[in-house]
């Protein structure tokens, strides 16, 4: 299962960086270098975000399946409260172009969970596993 995962993740990780990188050039055409810096930590962002969630449960999934769950929702809930912080610090920031940050952010979450789905259904994953018995 988890050698299946890794296979997933890194699929997807290719899949989000070039939808970053598109993003990166689109938001330097749109908003300069201000939307550039804005793109770079919204990849950034999502980039750390799913690189936790990665490391996280994949090692809580080595204990048992419950404890990848407890801790698959705990590194969801702290995401959602960091991401909460960060946007009500830099809500007013001229320091890059908050936009851009924004949908960026987005376009690579939209693109790492569609990937996701995507990669999760075309392996060939067993979903029952055998005993032995017969």
């Amino acid at each position: 299962m988890l050698a299946n995962y890794a296979q997933i993740v890194r699929r997807s990780a290719v899949t989000t960086a070039g939808v970053g990188a598109i993003m990166a050039v689109v938001s330097l055409a749109v908003g300069g270098a201000k939307g550039l810096i804005g793109a770079v930590l919204g990849i950034a962002l999502v980039a750390v975000f799913f690189g936790i969630s990665v490391l996280a449960v994949g090692r809580a999934a080595r204990h048992s399946p419950q404890a990848m769950m407890i801790t698959a929702i705990a590194t969801y809930l702290i995401k959602i409260v960091l991401l909460l912080f960060f946007v009500v610090r830099f809500a007013g920031t001229t320091a890059f172009n908050s936009r851009l940050f924004g949908l960026t952010a987005l376009a690579c979450i939209l693109a790492w969970s569609a990937a996701q789905v995507i990669w999760s259904l075309r392996l060939k994953t067993p979903y029952v596993e055998p005993s032995g018995q017969g």
